[in-house]
């Protein structure tokens, strides 16, 4: 079966796309995106072609974008092109300049079809062929990415269609060849200054001398892992489903069911993944399965923190979440209650309590980070001036607190002591005393 016919059928096969759609094409004018461009003619697609001039070959980038345009022309179908300045953005956003050319690429494309859908097309298609993904799986291997990575790029993620992984490169020459089709070399795609690049031309050339069936194996592991994924993310959603409470907008994990479970390493990574976190913080976060209350790891959105047998992922807006870190130095923190403030100074309190909204205690007794959160049945404290302790749901009882005040009951706690029922009252191991040197005040509005 020729390439063209293999072509189609990968795409039906696979329900890629519908024979009506409208299509957008990334051609960057070099041999992969030529052919692409070949066979969605000849098949009679309805196309448009995009391109992206990154900046970052000189009069080299411009002739390749004045020769898709050609292409275009000769097609007679829309042209849509772009100029980015690639370096400066890999430098604003601390990228490589290969992630950050695929950032703006993709951000193009979405803004395309996002804002012309009858026009650009409904789908955009990319010409990665079959080393471009076994390259992809290897260095997947490398970068620890988990069994997503080893089963490389999908042949639809989206609204991004790859329909050409079916393919080797040197099909796709054989087809260039046959046609008499001419395409644009990118000198760059020689330098091995560039991660893949490296791979391409000293890596797997080297894998190939020792073991000439590489690439062919690789592939057909590549359709394995694919349908591991499916076994795998499987058995990490039921696992999901027995481990995470979602309270409001936080996610709790009981510390002693994760430290049980079969694969706890694989389970955290799992959980935290979607939460910003790295594959390096998951292994970190396996360190606070052991720790105290109060120890945490941050991601850039979300904080993962332990909190007596819970670990709970919090978004960092703390006014959204519901069991906040105070960290010593925080003055102010606005959560729903209102805004809590926390200032230390010398000892020059005559009571213990201004006010319902105020409270003052012994800043000696007091070790930091502190957890401002929601009141929970079970929470018990030593109300001041007693020396037995009591429930917070009795103490309520005896308050004739109404349930909407419950409910909006905070408290502040340090390593699973209550120090202050907010609102209400402290607890007597936090009071003044004669040699209270400091006092940490708490108030709120």
């Amino acid at each position: 079966m020729d390439l063209l016919e293999r072509f189609k059928q990968y795409i039906q096969t696979g329900q890629l796309f519908q024979h009506t759609d409208r299509l957008l094409l990334a051609v960057s004018g070099g041999l992969d995106s030529v052919v692409l461009c070949a066979l969605c003619k000849e098949v009679g697609y309805d196309f448009n072609i995009a391109h992206c001039n990154f900046k970052l070959r000189r009069e080299e980038s411009d002739r390749d974008e004045s020769f898709v345009r050609e292409i275009a022309s000769a097609y007679q179908v829309p042209f849509y092109s772009t100029i980015f300045d690639t370096t400066a953005y890999a430098s604003e956003k601390k990228q490589s300049i290969e992630e950050a050319a695929r950032t703006l690429r993709y951000e193009w494309f979405y803004e395309l079809l996002n804002s012309d859908p009858a026009g650009a097309g409904s789908y955009v298609l990319t010409a990665h062929h079959a080393d471009d993904n076994i390259e992809t799986v290897v260095m997947n291997f490398f970068r620890g990415t988990g069994i997503s990575g080893l089963r490389g790029m999908l042949p639809k993620q989206g609204k991004v269609i790859r329909p050409l992984l079916f393919a080797t490169r040197a099909e796709l020459e054989s087809f260039q060849q046959q046609q008499g089709l001419a395409f644009v070399t990118d000198h760059t795609n020689l330098e091995t200054t560039y991660t893949r690049n490296h791979f391409r031309h000293s890596i797997l050339p080297l894998v190939a001398e020792k073991y000439p069936g590489a690439a062919g194996n690789v592939l057909k592991n590549i359709k394995r892992f694919a349908d591991a994924e499916t076994l795998y993310l499987q058995a990490v959603q039921l696992n999901k489903k027995k481990l995470v409470e979602i309270r409001d907008n936080e996610v709790h994990i009981p510390v002693l069911k994760l430290q049980n479970s079969n694969a706890p390493s694989t389970l955290m990574y799992e959980i935290l993944k979607d939460y910003a976190f790295s594959a390096h913080q998951a292994d970190e976060a396996m360190a606070l399965l052991t720790s105290g209350s109060g120890k945490f790891l941050q991601s850039l959105t979300h904080r993962l923190l332990r909190n007596r047998k819970w670990l709970i992922i919090t978004p960092l807006a703390t006014t959204e979440a519901a069991t906040i870190l105070i960290e010593e130095g925080v003055e102010h923190i606005n959560f729903p209650g209102g805004e809590l403030t926390v200032k230390r100074a010398r000892n020059g309190v005559k009571s213990h309590h201004f006010g319902d909204m105020v409270a003052h205690v012994d800043a000696d007794e007091v070790k930091f980070p502190l957890l401002l959160r929601k009141w929970k049945q079970g929470d018990y404290f030593y109300p001041l001036g007693m020396q037995k302790k009591k429930k917070l749901s009795r103490f309520f009882i005896d308050k004739k607190l109404s349930l909407s005040q419950k409910e909006n009951t905070w408290i502040v706690e340090m390593d699973k002591k209550i120090i202050w029922i907010v609102g209400h009252r402290i607890d007597d191991r936090f009071k003044l005393v004669d040699s209270t040197a400091q006092v940490l005040t708490l108030s709120v509005k």
